[in-house]
């Protein structure tokens, strides 16, 4: 299909909780290997970006799953450009399929940057790139998240660490997947301390709005709040910051854990 990338995908046994599922960050792993593999297949692997000193960054990234991950599932990674506006912003669309049907789905945010005076800033996308990517906006829609049934007004959890050196990528600052990682270990501290399995998180969906990038030795303070429940699942909000105050990201997760209450 004209502008559609298909890749089979395991993945890897270090994504895998003791309960022998994925973590959720970990099938956000595999959504940005999909962007990376499809743009390589239009011309555009990541050398060419570094020698064209230009990247596309994720701003926001929207995700459901219908079912959690078991380790040695043969899958399938189907992604797609949906538009692109002003030549800098653009929608990706990832899809995991399994044997069964739709595994998890994600609507990704992305902003084409370039070199700006010594430090990248959003830029218009050249000719050349433009040409490279075939959009579709007719293969289904945006993903969203589902809408608060029972709004709640939980108390406050809040935790403090620092970035370490080893967790940077290639662009010098932590991956969108960790992020995700930290919203995840504030939900397991918060079920730990009401004497909870922290293992039987289940994922629903979760989305995050970054502002800005976490880089190596930055203390990080993450505020987590129960908000409200989806069907059964609670509705916890993100907010990362630095030791100033900047906000690094806001998000929004929807998880199941039986038995924790705000």
């Amino acid at each position: 299909m004209d502008g559609v990338h298909e890749f089979p995908i395991r993945l890897p046994r270090h994504a895998f909780t003791p309960r022998q599922v994925a973590r959720p960050a970990e099938v956000w792993r595999a959504f940005q290997e999909a962007a990376v593999l499809a743009s390589t297949e239009c011309g555009w692997p990541p050398e060419r970006y570094l020698a064209e000193q230009v990247a596309f960054v994720v701003t926001s990234m929207t995700a459901i799953h219908e079912r959690e991950v078991r380790y040695g599932e043969e899958l399938l990674l189907r992604t797609w450009l949906r538009d692109f506006r002003r030549d800098i912003l653009t929608k990706r669309e990832v899809r995991l399929v399994g044997p069964d049907g739709l595994v998890a789905a994600t609507t990704q945010q992305w902003a084409h940057v370039g070199n700006v005076d010594g430090r990248m800033a959003p830029t218009r996308a050249t000719p050349a790139l433009m040409d490279a990517f075939t959009r579709r906006d007719d293969l289904g829609p945006v993903i969203g998240l589902p809408k608060i049934d029972e709004p709640v007004d939980g108390a406050e959890h809040t935790f403090t660490f620092s970035a370490w050196n080893t967790w940077m990528d290639p662009l010098g600052h932590a991956n969108h997947p960790s992020y995700l990682d930290w919203c995840d270990e504030a939900l397991a501290r918060m079920a730990a301390a009401q004497g909870l399995d922290p293992q039987t998180v289940v994922p629903v969906a979760e989305r995050i709005h970054w502002k800005a990038g976490v880089t190596a030795g930055d203390i990080v303070e993450v505020t987590s709040q129960v908000v409200g429940s989806i069907d059964g699942a609670w509705v916890l909000r993100h907010r990362m910051r630095g030791a100033d105050g900047a906000l690094y990201a806001r998000a929004t997760t929807v998880r199941r854990l039986d038995g924790l209450r705000p």
